[in-house]
């Protein structure tokens, strides 16, 4: 009984792990354990875990190498790390001459592991090499330092007692605990081998006697079956012969068969080529009809090209049918292999034929065209004679009549750009020459009567100013176009020369309305020329970008500008003769220009005409001449020099400021150009800030305190009349100056009017700025009471008057009539009066307590000395 338990025990140890493996960690997720070792790291054997190899229940089936580890606490096993099989790229048993229980795994890197014994080890790796053979031999990794024996009997060599075998087969079942028939069995064999359990060799004799007698009895039942065998192998036979018979009937219809089905592939084959020949036939006539159609000319259309009346607006309208007609025959699209047709080679060179001769017909008829428009349009212009006599009669002749004329050839020269780019080219040439001469002959007699009219203005002011007829000859207005006069308001003349020497606001509003009105007529007859010509010579349309100009983003090319270059070509250099010239008459015209030229540029950007290149040049020119006038102005300012006879009063240049800035700001007004002007208007109002200090100090007569206080206090008043947001600072900057200046004027002026006890208080402040208490001065002996009383008595009432009376005198001879700043300064003047006397009495407060000193007036009594002055005077 006790082998027996012993015998029970080793088995169930054996089946412990697995089954607890199986039960508990791989059952739960559907999984089948199929081989296990027990390992630990080569590195570290006191760390102890299992290798398992398990498979999938459900398809497809996936192999996973995991490591399972068992808790401290308890016989609970979790899987710590997995492994997909597919991953496994070698195995290495690291020795195959010696038994050694160690092996590396390749996967992502490489596991170093020691088995518990060589047998677990051979067994787990002869386990991993059946599941690549079964389920991944395409991954089959290298199985390295491992005999092959190994690799396919590792499991019949297993010890039962030392080694736990591989779990199941790969093919095999779960595994299942004993039956209770099973284990009965077994305890009856035990029952019976008992007395044998302690004699092997008795147990062996019994166990091989019983074996003999099972076989002995399957030898018998095998010799009494012999009969139904024979049996079974006559049916065998007697099945083959009937097998053989049907496959002999079967190759006979197969034979049949197979006629029928040459003589179908035939039939078929046959049909096939009839269903092409069909196919091809129809897309023949299909490509025939539509070369037909394509390469056939209506001969309406061939009699149009021929003999067509290209005078006449329906005679044009059926020549440009006809002439759009044919080029669309000309530019079929064919297949390449039907040009080689005689018939569409012919057609071509009919196609040819007819070009030529209605393009050398259509080129004749428009350059007769050309001359003829042109000769009429000059000689009904000539008959119109432009006069100086008012600015309505500046106008420029426009050309729609001829471009009426021409217009309804513009189908035409489409075609002729296309077909014939030759015949294009000097047609274009042609025009530009013809209307070009008309263009230039319209233009210089319109610049040359504008220029009188300026000259005519110019010498009517000159005449009248010196008493004479303001009748103008030509001869005259020549030699007063060259004649620069002076046009600056900052001069250093008198505003009465100014006035005299300059042409007035209305012959400047003038100027104004004859700029404008010339800018009016140019521009209507360049847009109508160009428009025209775009449409005409069928120029295409610039494709839009955002980094174009203006120009390009509308549409203009290269072409239209270079066309329109040929008929206006002095166009721009007669309008910035123009400018200059106006600029030398009086350079105010300046600001008109560039107010003026600047509107119609942007006007003239937003349609997009190449007219606005023409302007953008011209405005160029025109800053040119705004800078340089507005240089003068300041040029004029710097040389500005001031009678030293008589007093100094409001310097010129800052009197004519303000009517300079009124003119100004009415020509900038509602002028997108007005920044140009602040920018000047800074630089005017330093330079003028700077030379009222330099005139100042130049000027021997007038104090330099009150040439500067007048002049900033006037520049101020300008600056707050003006109301112009870019001055604010400047204008802080003439108040605080004026402040300043008169300021120091007063200092100076009124000075110390006590001057010995100005002298005496600035001993006493330094006896007290030496240590002395203030109490105690009065006890020095040169600043004792006494002393104090001595210098007071020399300033009585009676003599502060007088004094102040002078002093009255003195600044009304200083300061000017026309800022009117007399009763300002004076009042000045009493206030400072009034800090001395409040500082002298609180020094006598402070050092001289309790000696009843007073100074011998009051502030009622200077109250009435400064009131007194001021009415007598």
């Amino acid at each position: 009984m006790t082998c027996r338990n012993v015998f029970a025990g080793l088995y169930r140890t054996m089946a412990a792990i697995r089954h607890t493996l199986q039960k508990n960690v791989f059952l739960p997720s559907d999984e089948r354990l199929v081989g296990v070792v027990h390992v630990t790291k080569a590195a570290k054997k006191k760390k102890q875990s299992f290798l398992c190899a398990a498979v999938t229940n459900e398809k497809p089936v996936t192999v996973t190498v995991y490591k399972v580890k068992k808790s401290d606490k308890g016989d609970v096993y979790k899987k710590q790390r997995a492994w997909p099989l597919r991953d496994l790229k070698k195995v290495d048993g690291k020795d195959s001459d010696k038994e050694i229980a160690e092996f590396d795994l390749y996967f992502e890197k490489v596991h170093k592991w020691m088995a518990s014994s060589v047998q677990e080890k051979h067994s787990f790796i002869s386990c991993l090499y059946k599941l690549f053979t079964r389920y991944l031999p395409r991954l089959q990794p290298n199985f390295i330092n491992i005999s092959q024996e190994h690799l396919i009997d590792a499991s019949l060599q297993t010890d039962t007692a030392s080694v736990v075998p591989i779990i199941d087969s790969i093919e095999g079942n779960e595994y299942q605990a004993l039956s209770s028939k099973e284990e009965t069995d077994l305890e009856q064999l035990m029952n019976q081998c008992n007395s044998s359990i302690s004699n092997a060799e008795l147990f062996v004799e019994e166990l091989a006697k019983d074996l003999s007698v099972l076989d002995g009895a399957n030898l018998h039942s095998l010799l009494a079956s012999e009969q139904q065998v024979s049996d079974i192998m006559d049916l065998l036979e007697r099945g083959i012969a009937e097998a053989e018979n049907i496959e002999t009937r079967l190759d006979k219809y197969d034979m049949l068969l197979q006629g029928v089905k040459d003589y179908m592939e035939t039939v078929t084959e046959k049909d096939t080529l009839i269903t092409v020949q069909t196919t091809n036939r129809t897309k023949l006539m299909q490509c025939l009809d539509s070369m037909i159609q394509k390469c056939d000319l209506a001969h309406q259309h061939q009699k149009s090209l021929l003999d067509g009346d290209l005078s006449t607006a329906n005679g044009v309208r059926e020549c440009a049918e006809a002439a759009i007609a044919l080029n669309k025959s000309m530019t079929v699209d064919l297949d390449t292999s039907l040009y080689k047709m005689t018939a569409v080679q012919d057609q071509m060179k009919l196609f040819d034929k007819l070009k030529a001769t209605f393009s050398k017909r259509l080129s004749h008829h428009l350059n007769n065209l050309f001359i003829h428009l042109s000769n009429a349009h000059e000689a009904s212009s000539s008959s119109h004679t432009l006069t100086a006599a008012s600015v309505e009669s500046l106008t420029l002749p426009r050309h729609s009549t001829m471009h009426k004329e021409l217009r309804m050839y513009s189908d035409l020269m489409g075609w002729l750009r296309t077909a014939v780019p030759t015949s294009y080219t000097q047609l274009m040439k042609l025009y530009s020459q013809s209307v070009g001469k008309v263009c230039e002959r319209e233009l210089r007699q319109f610049f040359d009567v504008a220029r009188m009219m300026l000259n005519s203005k110019m010498a009517e002011k000159k005449l009248s100013v010196a008493g004479l007829p303001s009748v103008i000859s030509q001869a005259a207005a020549q030699g007063l176009s060259s004649v620069r006069s002076s046009s600056s308001l900052l001069s250093t003349a008198d505003s009465s020369d100014l006035r005299s020497s300059t042409l007035d606001l209305t012959e400047r509003s003038k100027f104004d309305t004859i700029l404008e009105k010339m800018l009016s007529e140019i521009e209507p007859v360049y847009f109508e020329e160009e428009k025209f010509c775009v449409q005409f010579f069928g120029f295409k349309q610039a494709e839009e970008s955002q980094d174009m100009s203006p120009v390009k983003r509308a549409g203009l090319t290269d072409e239209t500008r270079m066309l329109m270059l040929e008929l206006f070509p002095h166009l721009e250099e007669d309008l910035q003769k123009f400018l200059d010239v106006s600029a030398s008459v009086d350079g105010f015209f300046s600001l008109y220009m560039l107010v003026r030229v600047n509107q119609h540029l942007v006007s003239t950007q937003e349609t997009g005409s190449s007219f606005g290149k023409v302007l953008a040049a011209c405005q160029l020119q025109t800053k040119r001449n705004f800078d340089k006038f507005m240089k003068a102005q300041i040029r004029n300012i710097e040389e500005t020099k001031v009678s030293k006879k008589s007093r100094c009063g409001i310097i010129s240049f800052v009197d004519n400021f303000a009517s300079f800035a009124e003119q100004t700001e009415n020509i900038f007004k509602d002028s997108n150009r007005h920044s140009d002007l602040e920018k000047w208007y800074v630089q005017l109002t330093h330079t003028i800030f700077d030379n009222i200090v330099r005139v100042a100090h130049e000027h021997g007569k007038t104090p330099p305190e009150v040439v500067m206080f007048e002049n900033f206090h006037h520049m101020a008043s300008i600056l707050s009349q003006l109301k112009l947001p870019c001055l604010e600072a400047e204008k802080r900057e003439a108040r605080q100056k004026n402040q300043d200046n008169q300021a120091a004027y007063v200092t100076i002026y009124l000075g110390r009017p006590l001057e010995k006890l100005n002298h005496f208080f600035d001993g006493v402040q330094a006896v007290v700025a030496r240590g002395v208490k203030e109490e105690e001065v009065g006890y020095q002996l040169a600043y004792s009471k006494q002393e104090l009383r001595k210098v007071i008595k020399e300033y009585p009432g009676k003599e502060v008057k007088k004094g102040l009376d002078h002093l009255y005198k003195k600044v009304e001879k200083h300061l000017c009539e026309e800022e009117n700043l007399l009763q300002v300064v004076w009042r000045s003047m009493q206030e400072e009066f009034f800090r001395q006397y409040k500082h002298f009495e609180d020094l006598i407060a402070r050092c001289y307590p309790g000696a009843n000193i007073t100074l011998e007036f009051t502030i009622s009594d200077i109250l009435d000395y400064f009131s007194d002055i001021a009415q007598q005077h």
